[in-house]
């Protein structure tokens, strides 16, 4: 396995310091309004959609970095993926607040009501298998 440093000098696999590396950019960069009443020229507001996306997956993906394994693959798996999926609904959610084309719109609505029902039946098993 080829493994990389990281900040703190941890050995982790290359695709998670990668992605780990991508979190912690994103989570520097402060390039969006902290509100939407808030000034901004009409062209940062154009692609705050767009930025919602990316501060929406780095944000899950550091979330998913941060959690602590259990040791129980299948408990993990089942909160990874809730993680995972909440974060492809909170996607598709800023996809039907900023965006345009009716094709992709009506993904996100198919791609929420999947989701959801997803993260219902990993509910479901999380609390049957505490």
């Amino acid at each position: 396995m080829n493994l990389k440093k990281v900040s703190g000098g941890m050995a982790m696999p290359i695709g998670a310091a990668v992605l780990s590396l991508a979190a912690q950019l994103a989570l520097a960069q402060d390039t969006m309004p902290k509100a939407p009443g808030m000034a901004a020229s009409g062209s940062a507001m154009a692609g705050y959609g767009s930025e919602a996306l990316s501060q929406s997956m780095m944000g899950g993906m550091k979330q998913m970095q941060d959690m602590k394994p259990t040791g129980d693959t299948d408990k993990d798996f089942a909160m990874m993926m809730k993680m995972h999926h909440q974060k492809a609904v909170d996607m598709a959610q800023i996809e039907l607040e900023h965006g345009k084309s009716p094709q992709m719109r009506s993904m996100a609505r198919k791609i929420i009501a999947a989701q959801k029902k997803e993260i219902s039946e990993f509910d479901q098993w999380i609390k049957m298998h505490p």
